[in-house]
């Protein structure tokens, strides 16, 4: 059987907050009681995003949502106390150009089982994996280390991308996104969220939001790119077909009005996909 000591006596008084685990003592972290505290940890790759966009776009993100997935658990479960832990800025599927940190997928995987299983063997039983990175070998790499641990340990660790992203990018979200705009699509956005894929409608309204400072103004008029299946399967496709220049979509069409609304309906996807882990009965908590 999995051995997971939970060392000393805690301070209970200390339950209840949203904590960088990376400033906190050990002391400080023994203290906090492991059956009410959660760690949230990401895993998404420096990549690059085009001429407008940082090669830390999808870590920006995928940490954004980590932040406001704690704070909601926080909101909602005022006695647990969420650590968000640092990110692993590396990834599997990326296209490779310089400030891509690519590595593959098994390594991938090895790297987040290694960070899931050393906190389920101090006893954290609860731990949520966020990645906004899109690449089929990064988020099956994630899906294999959450479950892993989950199994070896007793532990609940959830990849939280999984049952995520992928809808994101066939738009299995439009009518939720409709509602949080408080409108329809205009043309110019329903036109760019056919193949919106990488750096384009989504990913720069989004950083309009997070990092308005690091989006290079000329994004508004970068012209519209897209590549067939064929084409995509070749290696880097976006920086070696077409224009070259690394995206995937419609940038020009970003607003950061966008970028609100993106945030508030996925803000409620994820804590649809996050609260079963927290629910003792949950039989489907792995979704």
């Amino acid at each position: 059987m999995p051995q997971h000591p939970i060392p000393g006596p805690r301070d209970t008084s200390r339950q209840g907050a949203v904590l960088n685990l990376a400033d906190l003592s050990y002391t400080k972290l023994d203290e906090l009681d492991r059956s009410r505290a959660v760690v949230i940890f990401s895993a998404s790759p420096l990549e690059e995003h085009g001429p407008h966009l940082p090669v830390a776009t999808d870590l920006y993100i995928s940490e954004f949502f980590a932040a406001r997935a704690a704070k909601r658990i926080q909101d909602s479960m005022p006695d647990w106390t969420a650590l968000l832990g640092p990110p692993l800025p590396i990834g599997a599927s990326a296209f490779e150009h310089a400030g891509t940190l690519l590595v593959g997928p098994r390594t991938l995987r090895n790297a987040a089982l290694d960070y899931g299983a050393a906190l389920a063997r101090q006893g954290f039983r609860y731990i949520l994996l966020f990645n906004a990175h899109a690449g089929p070998l990064h988020v099956v790499a994630l899906e294999e280390a959450a479950a892993i641990v989950s199994r070896r340990y007793d532990a609940r660790m959830l990849s939280v991308s999984g049952p995520i992203v992928w809808k994101v990018l066939r738009g299995g979200f439009s009518e939720r996104l409709k509602i949080s705009l408080g409108r329809e699509f205009n043309e110019a956005e329903q036109e760019a969220l056919r193949g919106d894929a990488h750096g384009g409608l989504w990913e720069t309204s989004l950083m309009l939001l997070i990092r308005p400072d690091l989006v290079d103004p000329s994004f508004t008029r970068l012209a519209p790119e897209r590549f067939t299946i064929l084409e995509s399967l070749r290696k880097n496709y976006p920086l070696r077909l077409g224009r070259r220049q690394g995206y995937i979509g419609s940038p020009a069409t970003a607003t950061r009005e966008f970028g609100e609304a993106a945030a508030r309906a996925l803000d409620e996807v994820v804590w649809e996909v996050v609260k079963p882990v927290f629910e003792a009965e949950a039989d489907g908590w792995q979704q």
